[in-house]
């Protein structure tokens, strides 16, 4: 069962099967390109089965944001095999960047991991070249830690404030 977030604009939600082509199409574009794409069609869905396998697996994954009941992005919790901590990431589709709706998303998925799920610390992995993601982990409060692990040698950790600052 996935629990479903509200914020004042948005509804995060589990993801869907009618998700697809928006999700597809945002791994084909060159904006994929600092979160592990642009991919193929073939590459794009085993991503986009990852996302439903990770929340059978794990009990918490990438919700699907929404605006007015249409796909927006995925902001969530991401934690998959040789990942060195639970992170908090997004994904916002083409013409809903700059918007603040990712920020929006994710301050409420960090109440989550912090409140229900009980995460004490949590990370977001972002490429060293992805200045708006760098910006909104920055605006998130989120500082760097140039000594936490990374999944890869382009991304820079940037560590989310402690669950008793972001309650205060």
């Amino acid at each position: 069962m996935i629990p479903v977030l509200h914020t004042e604009r948005l509804t995060l939600r589990g993801p869907e099967a009618a998700d697809w082509p928006a999700f597809r199409d945002y791994f084909a574009s060159e904006r994929a390109a600092y979160t592990g794409g642009p991919k193929d069609e073939k590459q794009a869905w085993m991503v986009f089965a990852a996302e439903f396998g990770h929340w059978a697996l794990h009990g918490f994954g990438m919700w699907t944001v929404t605006l007015e009941g249409t796909p927006i992005g995925l902001v969530g919790c991401w934690y998959p095999a040789g990942w060195p901590e639970k992170e908090i990431g997004w994904l916002i589709w083409d013409g809903y960047e700059g918007k603040g709706y990712a920020f929006e998303a994710a301050r409420a998925v960090r109440m989550q991991c912090y409140g229900p799920l009980g995460w004490s610390t949590a990370v977001s992995y972002i490429h060293r070249d992805n200045a708006r993601s760098i910006a909104l982990a920055e605006r998130l409060g989120c500082t760097r830690d140039a000594e936490a692990l990374h999944p890869n040698p382009d991304a820079l950790v940037f560590r989310h404030p402690a669950p008793a600052e972001v309650a205060a």
